[in-house]
């Protein structure tokens, strides 16, 4: 079992930057790719990014592309996700999860951290 902790959510302006970070305990995430989703009231989640095990791998979601960096640090068992030039329309739960190397499908998931962007 992997344990996941989101934090560094908050309220922030429009144009401001933010770092949230995702914890895992339980497991070493050897072998574990991580994403980061978001869930805005009365949407459907959306991908925002994912980082392979060793990190040269990062696609990212369109809406966020050029301005999002995903990162992880294995020797902490931590992952991040440096945003820049927030928009209102990024105001979302940012919820972590991860999956098998080989596989598509995410099986942990954290409970999420809500970052507001005011306008």
């Amino acid at each position: 079992q992997v344990q996941l902790v989101e934090s560094g959510g908050g309220l922030v302006q429009a144009g401001d930057s933010l770092r949230v970070s995702c914890a895992a305990s339980g497991r070493a995430l050897n072998n574990y790719a991580m994403g980061w989703f978001r869930q805005a009231p009365g949407k459907e989640r959306e991908f925002v990014a994912d980082i392979n095990w060793s990190g040269d791998s990062t696609p990212y979601g369109d809406s966020v592309k050029g301005r999002f960096t995903i990162s992880r640090d294995n020797a902490k068992n931590t992952v991040y996700l440096q945003m820049n030039s927030l928009k209102p329309e990024d105001t979302a739960v940012y919820v972590c999860a991860a999956r098998l190397g080989w596989s598509s499908t995410y099986i942990y998931w954290g409970q999420g951290t809500q970052v507001t962007v005011s306008s």
